[in-house]
């Protein structure tokens, strides 16, 4: 079947892109490449918080963002993955047992 050939294919592709082994498990991909973003905490033990302006993001008090924990899965080497404009990270939602390779764009990212 062509169509799923050609999903592996590009799905493999933006494997390579990040460096990323799929382990036992696949995890879906979410595109969130629309947010600005920043990692609240560290790479290995934190949340990535994104927002649809970068008011939103930095005004904790207000509340206005949204928030992921980074999940370190320990099949895999790492829970974040920083290519040249696109950074992936394997996020848990804690709603419904949701966990995602969450894609950002980099020059989105706020520190």
């Amino acid at each position: 079947m062509k169509i799923l050939s050609e999903y592996k294919q590009k799905l493999q592709e933006l494997y390579d892109y990040f460096g990323y082994v799929e382990p036992w498990r696949v995890f879906p991909i979410d595109d969130a490449t629309e947010y600005f973003w920043k990692i609240n905490g560290s790479e290995s033990d934190g949340e990535v918080w994104f927002a649809d302006s970068p008011e939103q993001l930095t005004d904790e008090d207000r509340g206005d963002y949204y928030s992921n924990e980074i999940y370190t899965q320990r099949h895999l080497k790492k829970w974040v993955y920083r290519g040249e404009e696109y950074t992936m990270i394997v996020v848990d939602t804690h709603t419904d047992g949701n966990q995602f390779l969450q894609i950002f764009d980099n020059s989105k990212e706020m520190q």
